[in-house]
C-alpha cells in the first residue's frame, strides 16, 4: 500500500478540553466517543495543541500511543517523536505522573482519576532535512504540516489511541481561522463560529480509531474543485504556496483520468466520494521532499514539487493518483487479516505486497493503454523500465518472504521492488489468464472475484491466498506463483511476451532526458556540491546532438541553479520534459560556461526494449489485443 515516491528515482545521485461532568464507563465501553480537539489558532513555534478527553476509566493503568507505523507506509514513522509537553490531568486539575516507555507510548497510573491529557505536536515536514529528528522521518504524504497558510492534517500524527479503546467512537473538534478553506471526508457533525467571527470550530465523528487514521484533512489557503465521475463525487484540494497551480487548472486532467479508471474497472464497486489532497512543495530547505502519494480507503494525499510545469504535473498526477485510486480494489476490497486488524505499534505484514502494491501499480500502468491515454509503445517503455528497475534490485528473493519481513534487513531495502517486479508479476498473471481463457479473463477478473468473495469487511487468511487464487484460476497460474512469488526463481519475461508476439530485443529505443535503461545519466560530487554528466550521456541522442560531454557540470536548468539541495526537484523536472519544450541548460566544462539553448526533440539510445517479433501469428495478435484492450 505504500505509495511510490518519485524521489527514489534519484536516490543514488545525492548523498546526502474541559472538565465537564462525565458518565462513568469501563475501559472497554463503546457507548461514548473519545473527545479530541486540535486548535490551529493557538499554534506557537509550529506546535499545535491537542486535548484528549477519554471519559472516565475504571481500571488502574492505561496506555496511550501514537502510531509507530501507519497503514500504507511499510516503514517506521514514530509519530510520538513529534510530541512535546505531554501532560495528564486529574479531575481536580492536578498534573498526574506519566511514564514514557518508548518513542510512541505513555503509561498513566491511577487512571480512575484521569480527566484528560494534553500535548503539543510538531509537524514533520520541517524536519525532512539532514539533522532532523532521527534517521527516519515519515514519508511526506503520511506526514504533517503546520504553517500559517496551510495545515496538512494526517490525523495519525495528532491523535493517538488508548490500547483498549481503539474501537470507540471519536469526536474531533478542529478550531481554525474563519478565513481558511477546510476539506475532509470525515463525517462533519456541525460547526460553531466564535463570538467575534474570527474562528470556526468544526466537529467531526469517527466510528473508530481506524477512521481517524484513514481520513486526512487539509486546512488553509486552498483551491478546491468538486465534480462527478459517474456515481463518484471527486473533491480535489490543492495547496500551491505561490499560486503556480490550482485545483481548477488540474480539474480536467483528474476528471479525464478518473473517468478512464472508472471505465476500466467497470462494475467493481467504488466509493461514493473520493478526496485528493495535493500539497505542492517549494524549493526550500524546510519543505517536504518525499514526493509521491499515500492512499487511504477513500482519499489520497499527494506531495509534488510546485516547480513542475503544467504538463509535467498533469502527467505525475495521472501516474501517482491513478495508483492510489486503484487501491479501492486492494486492499479496500481484498485484504488479509494483517491489514484488517492492523497493529499500529507492533504490526505484522502480509506476504502479498505483490498484490497490494504490485497489482495496483500494474493497473495504474495498464489502464492508460487500455483506455487510450497512451499508445502501446509508451506502455512497453514503462514495462521495460520496470524490468530494468527490478533487475537492479534482488531479483532472486522470494516476494512473499520479503513482504512479510518488510521492516527488517535485508528485506526493507528491497521494498521498492513492489512497484517494479510486483507490477510485472501482475502482468504475467494477466497474460497467463488471457491465454488460458481465450482472452476472456485477466487479473482484473480475478480481483473482481476475490472482491466478491471477501469484500472490505471480510479479510482472507494470509497463508491461504495462493491456494484460493489457484482454485479460481488455472494450474499455470498456481505454478507461476509458487515458482516466482513464493519461490525465488527470476522471471523469464520473454516467455510471456512471446505469447503476445513481442520480445525483448536490442535496438534503437526512445529514452528519457535524465534516466536511461532505468539509471540516471548524472552523478554528484558531495565535496564540491556539484552534479555532473556521467559517460552515459554519450549514449543519449539529445545530449550528444547538443554537444554535452562526460564530466560536464550542470550549473543551471531553465534559470534555476542546480545544487545538491534542490537536485531532486530540478532533475525531476528534467525527467518530465517532453519533445517540443524550450530549454536552456548551462554547463561548466574546464572552468568555462557552455550554454545549450534549444527545443527538446525525441531522444533515443541503444539498448533493450520491448518490440514486436519479426513474425507474429494471428493467435498471438488476438491475445495481445485481449491483454491490452479488453
Amino acid at each position: 500500500m505504500n505509495s511510490k515516491t518519485l524521489t527514489a528515482l534519484f536516490a543514488g545521485i545525492i548523498l546526502a478540553g474541559c472538565n465537564a461532568t462525565k458518565t462513568s464507563r469501563n475501559d472497554l465501553a463503546t457507548s461514548l466517543p473519545i473527545e479530541t480537539a486540535i486548535n490551529l489558532t493557538q499554534v506557537v513555534n509550529d506546535k499545535a495543541p491537542v486535548v484528549i478527553n477519554p471519559g472516565r476509566f475504571t481500571v488502574e493503568t492505561v496506555t496511550y500511543r501514537l502510531p509507530k507505523v501507519v497503514q500504507g507506509t511499510y516503514s517506521v514513522s514514530d509519530f510520538g517523536k513529534y510530541v512535546d509537553d505531554f501532560k495528564a490531568f486529574d479531575y481536580k486539575g492536578n498534573v498526574m505522573p506519566v511514564t514514557k516507555t518508548d518513542d510512541n507510548t505513555w503509561v498513566i497510573k491511577n487512571a480512575k482519576q484521569l480527566d484528560k491529557i494534553t500535548y503539543l505536536v510538531n509537524d514533520t515536514f520541517d524536519v525532512e532535512t539532514e539533522g532532523g529528528i532521527g534517521k527516519e522521518t515519515p514519508f511526506s504524504p503520511s506526514g504533517t504540516n503546520i504553517e500559517p497558510t496551510n495545515y496538512v492534517l494526517n490525523l495519525h500524527g495528532f491523535i493517538g489511541y488508548f490500547d483498549s479503546l481503539k474501537n470507540n467512537q471519536y469526536k474531533l473538534d478542529v478550531t481554525a481561522s474563519a478565513d481558511f478553506v477546510r476539506t475532509s471526508a470525515l463525517q462533519n457533525t456541525g460547526s460553531k463560529t466564535s463570538e467575534d467571527g474570527s474562528t470556526i470550530t468544526t466537529s467531526y465523528l469517527a466510528t473508530r480509531y481506524f477512521e481517524i487514521t484513514d481520513n486526512p484533512m487539509m486546512y488553509g489557503n486552498l483551491s478546491v474543485e468538486e465534480f462527478e465521475v459517474g456515481n463518484i463525487k471527486i473533491v480535489l484540494s490543492v495547496y500551491s504556496p505561490n499560486k503556480v497551480h490550482s485545483a481548477a487548472s488540474l480539474k480536467e486532467t483528474v476528471f479525464t483520468m478518473m473517468k478512464a479508471q472508472k471505465a476500466f474497472l467497470e462494475d467493481i464497486n467504488a466509493t461514493p466520494r473520493y478526496d485528493i489532497y495535493l500539497y505542492l512543495s517549494e524549493e526550500k530547505e524546510e519543505s517536504p521532499k518525499g514526493y509521491g502519494a499515500l492512499e487511504h480507503h477513500t482519499s489520497t494525499v499527494v506531495v509534488l514539487p510546485e516547480s513542475m510545469n503544467e504538463e509535467a504535473l498533469a502527467e505525475s498526477m495521472v501516474d501517482v493518483v491513478s495508483h492510489e485510486f486503484f487501491h479501492i480494489v486492494t486492499p479496500l476490497s481484498v485484504h488479509s487479516e494483517d491489514v484488517h486488524y492492523f497493529d499500529y505499534n507492533n504490526p505484522t505484514f502480509s506476504k502479498h505486497l505483490w498484490m497490494y502494491e504490485g497489482v495496483t501499480e500494474y493497473f495504474a500502468t495498464l489502464f492508460q493503454v487500455n483506455q487510450g491515454l497512451v499508445d502501446e509503445d509508451a506502455f512497453y517503455n514503462k514495462v521495460m523500465g520496470k524490468i530494468q528497475g527490478s533487475k537492479r534490485l534482488n531479483d532472486a528473493m522470494s516476494f512473499t518472504i520479503m513482504s512479510e519481513n518488510v521492516l527488517k534487513e535485508p528485506y526493507k531495502d528491497q521494498y521498492l521492488n513492489v512497484y517494479q517486479k510486483g507490477a510485472l508479476i501482475g502482468m504475467c498473471i494477466d497474460i497467463l489468464m488471457r491465454e488460458e481463457s481465450n482472452g476472456n479473463r485477466g487479473i482484473l477478473s480475478l480481483m473482481k472475484e476475490l472482491s466478491n468473495k471477501y469484500g472490505k469487511n471480510k479479510p482472507f487468511e494470509d497463508d491461504k491466498l495462493i491456494e484460493e487464487i489457484s482454485k479460481m484460476t488455472y494450474p499455470s497460474v498456481q505454478d507461476f506463483l509458487e515458482t516466482h512469488v513464493v519461490g525465488d526463481i527470476p522471471i523469464n519475461y520473454n516467455e510471456f511476451f512471446n505469447k503476445v508476439g513481442l520480445e525483448i530485443g536490442e535496438g534503437k529505443v526512445e529514452t528519457n532526458y535524465i534516466l536511461m535503461n532505468g539509471a540516471p545519466i548524472v552523478s554528484g560530487d558531495p565535496q564540491e556540491g556539484t552534479i555532473f554528466f556521467t559517460d552515459m550521456v554519450l549514449k543519449n541522442s539529445f545530449w550528444t546532438d547538443n554537444g554535452a560531454q562526460t564530466n560536464d557540470i550542470i550549473k543551471s536548468v531553465d534559470g534555476t541553479d542546480l545544487t545538491m539541495q534542490n537536485a531532486n526537484q530540478v532533475l525531476q523536472s528534467v525527467f518530465m520534459w517532453k519533445p517540443g519544450k524550450d530549454v536552456e541548460v548551462v554547463l561548466i566544462r574546464d572552468g568555462k560556461e557552455v550554454v545549450i539553448k534549444t527545443k527538446t526533440t525525441p531522444t533515443f539510445t541503444t539498448g533493450e526494449g520491448i518490440m514486436e517479433k519479426a513474425e507474429v501469428t494471428a493467435a498471438q495478435k488476438t491475445l495481445r489485443d485481449a491483454w491490452l484492450k479488453s
